[in-house]
């Protein structure tokens, strides 16, 4: 009736946890399955793949291929799903048992909808939140992978992801965009609950977090030019007047100033609550820096 779809790329030490938490499902094992695509991940992942087949309670089939990007990995996985519904995950989301029922009930329900499920961010897998989702975890993103299920039928009516997007972001977004316009209409089960873990930003992870920023500003600009729309120019912030008030805020504070505040950028250290607000400040100076050099880039053709 469903399939799970997640990607994976050198998260073996999570790996086996996120698995664990599809298989252990309060939905009859045979109306679901799990589809992972091994997205050519260079650390333990083969070995924790291994282990989770003789734990899987469920049909679990396994796409391995060499480093491709998501929505190329994602492509490969609708391709082998066999589920009526796909649900969409990462490889850092822990679903809760009712997962599956939950998407499968919202279905029975609005069975053309997409269906967005409760996300709740947690810190570390080992100190979860209470398993109850509030107004604060809300996202009003139309398709978001973190957690999301779509008819079959409207995936094979849009077309699948993008591949054009190889880098960083906005491939479930553009996604989302071609079903909206095809009249999907998107409803929330907040009770379709996972948990996305998002630890705190280390030193070591600084540089990394920039690097992703630019990534994501050149997706950006690969998205509106599929989709010239108000829509897109909200959702990416690439609008004079924010662009403008962005310049004028890295003339005050440099991204200098950011990498002092800092510190040193190599260790395991966790950046205290202030080092944090400047590593996110740099990560978003990054981005419109991105996007200003593309737009200049534009013009000068």
């Amino acid at each position: 009736m469903i399939s799970i779809q997640l990607c994976t790329y050198n998260r073996a030490h999570l790996l086996g946890r996120v698995l664990d938490a599809c298989f252990e499902q309060n939905a009859p094992f045979d109306s679901y399955e799990v589809v992972l695509v091994n997205d050519g991940s260079r650390d333990a992942t083969p070995e924790a793949i291994e282990a989770a087949k003789a734990r899987a309670t469920c049909a679990f089939v396994v796409i391995d291929q060499v480093n491709s990007g998501l929505a190329r990995a994602r492509n490969a996985g609708i391709e082998r799903a066999r589920g009526e519904r796909i649900i969409f995950i990462d490889d850092d989301v822990l679903v809760t048992p009712s997962f599956v029922a939950e998407h499968l009930r919202s279905h029975q329900r609005q069975p053309d909808a997409i269906v967005r499920g409760g996300v709740i961010n947690t810190e570390s897998f080992d100190a979860l939140p209470p398993p109850v989702w509030g107004i604060a975890n809300y996202s009003g993103n139309f398709f978001w992978t973190t957690n999301v299920s779509v008819p079959r039928a409207r995936l094979n009516a849009v077309g699948h992801f993008m591949e054009s997007f190889q880098e960083y972001g906005w491939e479930d977004i553009e996604l989302g965009l071609r079903l909206r316009f095809a009249g999907t209409r998107s409803i929330l089960n907040p009770r379709a609950l996972a948990y996305h873990l998002k630890p705190p930003p280390r030193a070591r992870d600084v540089d990394g977090m920039v690097r992703q920023a630019q990534a994501q500003a050149r997706t950006a600009r690969e998205l509106y030019r599929l989709h010239p729309h108000w829509r897109v120019v909200l959702a990416t912030g690439d609008h004079s007047l924010n662009r403008f008030v962005r310049r004028t805020a890295a003339r005050i504070v440099s991204p200098a100033l950011l990498k002092r505040k800092i510190g040193e950028r190599t260790s395991d250290r966790v950046l205290s609550p202030a080092q944090r607000r400047a590593a996110r400040a740099l990560a978003g100076a990054a981005y419109y820096a991105e996007i200003d050099a593309m737009h200049a880039a534009e013009d000068a053709r």
